[in-house]
Parts: structure tokens; C-alpha cells; sequence
């Protein structure tokens, strides 16, 4: 009971339940009798911004107050972080968070931690999401991510994925942005394929393989699997594959251009990537 509000709501329950006056009923929560009567002033201003966060809630169901707070600092909107803790826990918009640790598996010669990124093009990890639509047919979604900048290059949708349908995808983006100096991504068939080792001799891009079991040493693109997951293919029943291609490149633009990220300084991907450094383009040998 430490806000005006919950001893108001404390003091009006004692004078209903117990036979006692509200003076005395002041006296025991330690309210002021002024504070007690006199109602609260109206607020526009405070109604139109709990309004707008509440459509901001809703629109990112599973995102906390902060990046709801510098959504609405991208908007204008002028508030602290302590009012926006205050009022996000009057509206019960808290959002559960289910952790659980890991046992680190592995040396990492080749994780984020031992290989951190500099520059844009430098590293791009890559990781295969999988999901069924309503028919229970298999979707099989390899994503791209520029590691340094987190912006997604690409979500390819399919039903499977060889290695010869990664190296299309690689080659197209390499056309728009030029080829990474490596790409990190676990040791699976696919990546391990022949087509694509080929690839990487042959454009003259490394290759950053992490240690079996060991997904925290690809945190950067397993969290944004995570992501996709829990925004979009937990949320959506997909009923076939031409609107699973169309929701995952939608919600990957929404993603890329409408969410900025803290580790980016408050930028959105797409924004970051525009004026961070990039590596000098590699030429195929």
C-alpha cells in the first residue's frame, strides 16, 4: 500500500467491512484526509499515452515496456523510465519471460564471443527454423543475418532445403551486398554440403562452424530465431506456403525498418546498417 490509490482502495474497504470511522481509518493507513477526498485531476495528455502504448502492446505482444518506451520516444511521446515502469504495471501489460539455463558446450573458437563482428559483411550467420502449415506438411526456413548491423537479409520458405538451394540464396544476396568475409552457423549436413564448401572456396568467404550442441556460440541468429518463432509462427496458423512467404517477408521488413534495437543504439537494423562500416568487397576467385 505505499500509492495514494491502493491506501484509498484500502481505507474504503475498512470503513465497509469493520465498524470503524474514516478518520480513524486515516489514521491507521496513514492517509491524508485531502488526499482521500479530493479526486484526481484529469489528465489528457497521460490518457492519450497509455492509449497509444496499449496499441503498442498489441501490436508486439511479446515485447517488454522498453522497447515499447523507445517506440514511443520514436514517436514523440515525452516520458521516463520510471513513469512508463508505473504505468505499464497499472495497465497489467507485463509480459512472462520463461528462462532456463544452459550448460555451455564446447570451446567456441568460432562463437560470437571469440569472433565478434566490426563491420557490416563481415559475418553472416545463418540457421534453419522449422514449422508445419495447417495440413501438417513440414516449412523449412533458412534465415540470413548480418551479425554486426542484425539486420535479416533473407528468410527462404520452403518445404526442404538442400545445399544447392542455400548457394542460390547466398548468390542472390551477394549480388545485392557483396560477398561476406564468413558465415557462422552450426556443423549440419546442409551447411557442411558440398555445394556449399564449393561456394565458399570459390567466393573466397570463411567458414565459422560451431561446436556441436553449443547454439550459444551462434546466439546472435538463434535469438532472432527465437524471435520469429515467438511473434509470428507460434501466433499464425499458416495454411499454405504462399501465405507462410508472404506473412515470414512481411514480419522481416517489419523486423528490418519498424524495430530498433539497444544494442544498435536505438536504430533499427535497416537504419544502423546504412551507416555502419562495411568490409572491402571480397572478389571470387
Amino acid at each position: 500500500m505505499l500509492s495514494p490509490a491502493n491506501r484509498r482502495r484500502a481505507i474504503e474497504h475498512m470503513t465497509m467491512v469493520l465498524p470503524v470511522s474514516e478518520r480513524r481509518a486515516y489514521q491507521v493507513v496513514g492517509q491524508h484526509r485531502s488526499t482521500q477526498r479530493r479526486p484526481a485531476s484529469p489528465n489528457p495528455y497521460r490518457d492519450r499515452l497509455v492509449a497509444r502504448m496499449r496499441e503498442l502492446a498489441l501490436a508486439n505482444p511479446r515485447r517488454g515496456r522498453r522497447h515499447i518506451l523507445d517506440l514511443l520516444h520514436l514517436e514523440g511521446w515525452t516520458i521516463g523510465t520510471r513513469l512508463m515502469k508505473r504505468l505499464w504495471r497499472a495497465e497489467g501489460l507485463l509480459v512472462p519471460l520463461n528462462r532456463r539455463k544452459r550448460r555451455r558446450i564446447g570451446s567456441g573458437e568460432n562463437g560470437i564471443v571469440r569472433r565478434r563482428t566490426t563491420m557490416k559483411n563481415e559475418v553472416w550467420g545463418l540457421e534453419f527454423v522449422s514449422d508445419h502449415t495447417a495440413d501438417g506438411r513440414p516449412l523449412r526456413l533458412l534465415v540470413v543475418l548480418d551479425e554486426h548491423a542484425r539486420e535479416c537479409l533473407a528468410i527462404e520458405v520452403g518445404r526442404s532445403c538442400r545445399g544447392e538451394d542455400v548457394v542460390a540464396v547466398l548468390d542472390e544476396l551477394t549480388a545485392i551486398r557483396g560477398v561476406p568475409a564468413h558465415i557462422r552457423s552450426d556443423n549440419g549436413p546442409v551447411f557442411v554440403s558440398k555445394a556449399v564448401k564449393r561456394w565458399c572456396a570459390e567466393s573466397g568467404t570463411g567458414t565459422l562452424y560451431i561446436d556441436p550442441g553449443a547454439l550459444w556460440q551462434n546466439g546472435i541468429v538463434e535469438s532472432f530465431g527465437g524471435r520469429l518463432r515467438d511473434e509470428l509462427l507460434s501466433s499464425e496458423l499458416l495454411e499454405r506456403l504462399a501465405e507462410a512467404r508472404y506473412l515470414v517477408d512481411r514480419w522481416r521488413l517489419h523486423y528490418n525498418h519498424r524495430r530498433p534495437q539497444r544494442a544498435l543504439e536505438k536504430r533499427t537494423p535497416a537504419a544502423y546498417a546504412a551507416i555502419c562500416p562495411a568490409v572491402p568487397p571480397l572478389r571470387r576467385a
